[in-house]
């Protein structure tokens, strides 16, 4: 049984652990997506919602890690992780909540997140992330989550269980004693259908789900916005004028 505390990431697998070392695998194949996706300059202005206070894991803040124009960062977070604009110099750090962003609209060029919106609260709260990211974004948003249909639960490495209607999983969680995890408040799992629907009514963005996977089973889910071309331009426009 795994341990029933969670770290500030949410977690309760131990740093050297098979699933912390096969979630940093993960890490890396979502972060070279993002590249891809967006092939982003070192001009570009890039706000990374979720920062964390925890430094045990290897892929802990890896997109501040990671990203080689670390003065066009600014990382976002509900925990104070301020030691980032020492660890990365360039790096800019702000406490803040993803659900309420302290930007003006497209002040970002993109905006990215790695595994917050499952633990943002009800559906109401995940569909104002998102809408939040999108706002903030001048060209697109990159949001990751665990796919729920993946046989094991990332955050309390349990299998199957999360399978279950929502509030059995949960009646569960709490009989053996993962009260943390068992408020919707902390964890809100979604599928790839549940996520379709969130982001279902953006206007002047493409938005589209994709996945990357483990063992040939999705094991986290992708989703992208990318604001339309004539949305950018008549913004780019205004700002000329």
């Amino acid at each position: 049984m795994p341990r029933k505390t969670p770290n500030s990431q949410y977690n309760v697998a131990a740093p050297d652990s098979v699933p912390v070392r096969l979630a940093t695998y993960q890490r890396k194949r979502m972060f070279v997506r993002f590249l891809q996706r967006f092939e982003p300059t070192q001009d570009d202005f890039i706000l990374d919602v979720g920062a964390t206070s925890d430094e045990t894991y290897e892929s802990s803040n890896y997109f501040e890690a990671w990203y080689p124009h670390k003065n066009r960062v600014t990382a976002l977070g509900i925990d104070d992780a301020s030691f980032l604009e020492q660890k990365f110099p360039g790096v800019r750090f702000i406490n803040g909540n993803g659900t309420n962003l302290p930007f003006e609209e497209r002040s970002m060029d993109f905006v990215h997140s790695s595994a917050v919106l499952e633990h943002v609260g009800n559906a109401d709260s995940q569909r104002k992330m998102i809408e939040e990211c999108a706002r903030v974004s001048r060209k697109g948003f990159f949001i990751t989550t665990p796919n729920r249909w993946f046989p094991v639960e990332f955050h309390t490495v349990i299998p199957l269980l999360h399978w279950l209607p929502k509030r059995w999983f949960r009646a569960i969680l709490r009989s053996l004693g993962m009260n943390f995890f068992a408020s919707e408040a902390n964890l809100n799992l979604l599928t790839n259908a549940e996520l379709t629907l969130l982001a279902r009514n953006l206007p002047n963005f493409e938005v589209w789900v994709e996945s990357v996977s483990l063992l040939f089973w999705p094991s986290n889910l992708l989703l992208i916005g990318r604001r339309k071309i004539e949305d950018q331009s008549k913004a780019d426009s205004k700002s000329v004028t």
